[in-house]
């Protein structure tokens, strides 16, 4: 779950970058990077978050009207510094920057065969396999290039690329992964969402449509349509909505805030709990325990606090990371939940082990009850198409019963939101196909219906490749 950044026609491009990329930190903290420049492209790239990459001498260094930037959250194993995006290629047809976010569910099998043919790989993660396969087509054309490499991929991509004096945005044909665009002043802006928009001062224009390629230069903005993309359902990926996106974004054309805030409300009609106060588990969860209690009827109170000098747990990629940061995290509010019989609303249960520790914390602090509602579905398949959930065996929704779940986590209760809860929430309606998934959107994490096949290979041998996914 990166996220992704682009300009053109600002002089300042590579700040401009710098900032929207810090309005996009929430999808990825393992490294951040910046490509600026015109024809002549320069790099800077970084472990750790946007303030620790950059400042005022490394975006000096940076010069150009256009750039593009990725923040990146990585699977386990592959947080290294040569998969640090964007990457800045030189071939043939000249220099090309790109940054990507999503999965390629065939990335292997084309390595496999384009390393046979003599490609030299610099990295292990899928994007640059779309390079590769840019450099052996004969146009001279980047945007050309590009269209012919995405018709030999499959699987979800949404990307920014720099080449000659263009910006190029793209989505797959299914639309999984968000990508909006902009506008600032007399330049472009492209981005995962448009929480970055807000920050650079810059108008909102409309979502890049799946399957839909644009080009920025100095005619202005061009579209074109990837191959067969008229013929491709959209799936655009829930968890968005659930989790990912920041709650002041609109994604997929819907805000944030309002659709979380359904889900609660929803979660409140399914799931009631006789209670004293709502709580919510923050900061994803604010919305949905704030529709909890609006619904219920239930005083809504801030028995959690957060720190924000803490990164997010469900992206860390180290177990023993993930459980030092819960403590670290959060933190009870005793005069809330003393005595209490107290809701606590999260947006997922994954592994189960965040909850525990939270429900521990809270019966330590001398809440009385503590009920678990979950403003989503139980996660019982892992993702494919560019969200670090864990494999099949380690999500306790996908092995274990409520009744078990609610011994582990040693809560007194625990609801889920309903998959037809949560697709109300988001506007969707049932699917034609009969897959159990919202009309246009993906769900597979909950459902394990996967839209887009998984590859030779199937699903067991794309979880043993996962540390090499972006």
């Amino acid at each position: 779950m990166c996220g992704i950044f682009g300009i053109h026609g600002h002089d300042e491009a590579a700040n401009i970058a710098y900032l929207g990329l810090h309005a996009l930190q929430h999808r990825g903290q393992e490294s951040a990077g910046v490509v600026a420049g015109d024809r002549g492209l320069r790099r800077h790239v970084g472990m750790g978050l946007v303030s620790d990459v950059f400042d005022e001498k490394t975006l000096s260094r940076l010069p150009g009207a256009a750039a593009i930037g990725h923040v990146r959250y990585s699977t386990a194993g592959s947080s290294e510094l040569r998969n640090a995006q964007p990457f800045l290629f030189d071939y043939a047809g000249g220099s090309v920057a790109i940054a990507h976010n999503g999965n390629l569910v065939n990335a292997e099998e084309l390595r496999t065969r384009l390393e046979a043919a003599g490609s030299i790989f610099q990295t292990t993660s899928d994007t640059e396999v779309i390079v590769h396969l840019m450099a052996k087509v004969p146009e001279f054309d980047p945007v050309q290039r590009l269209l012919s490499a995405l018709r030999q991929v499959q699987g979800a991509y949404s990307l920014v690329v720099l080449a000659d004096d263009k910006l190029i945005g793209v989505r797959d044909p299914h639309g999984f992964r968000p990508l909006v665009i902009g506008r600032l002043k007399d330049g472009y802006v492209l981005s995962s969402e448009t929480s970055s928009f807000d920050l650079i001062e810059a108008e909102y224009i409309r979502d890049v449509e799946p399957g839909e390629l644009v080009v920025v230069d100095g005619g202005g903005l061009r579209s074109f349509r990837l191959q067969g993309a008229e013929s491709s359902p959209t799936h655009f990926c829930v968890f968005e909505h659930v989790y990912f996106a920041r709650p002041d974004s609109l994604v997929n054309g819907k805000s944030v805030y309002r659709a979380r805030e359904k889900m609660g409300m929803r979660l409140a009609e399914e799931q009631p709990a006789v209670a004293d106060v709502v709580i919510p588990v923050p900061d994803s969860g604010v919305p949905s325990a704030i529709g909890y209690a609006k619904q219920a009827g239930i005083p809504f109170e801030l028995g959690l606090i957060r720190s924000h000098y803490v990164g997010r747990t469900f992206i860390e990629p180290q177990d023993s990371i993930r459980h030092f940061g819960v403590r670290l995290k959060l933190s009870p509010v005793r005069s809330v939940v003393d005595g209490k019989r107290v809701v606590v609303v999260d947006d997922s249960l994954v592994r189960g082990t965040t909850s525990r520790k939270i429900v521990k914390m809270l019966r330590a602090a001398g809440a009385r009850e503590v009920h678990l509602r979950i403003s989503a579905p139980p996660t019982t398949n892992p993702c494919y198409y560019g969200i670090d959930t864990p494999t099949r065996s380690e999500l306790v929704a996908a092995s274990h019963s409520l009744e078990e779940i609610v011994r582990y986590v040693t809560c007194d209760s625990l609801g889920y939101l309903t998959h037809e809860g949560m697709m109300a929430a988001v506007g969707a309606g049932a699917a034609p196909d009969g897959t159990g998934c919202g009309a246009g959107y993906c769900s597979a994490c909950f459902t394990g219906n996967y839209p887009v096949p998984l590859g030779k290979g199937g699903a067991g041998e794309l979880v043993k490749l996962r540390r090499d996914r972006v």
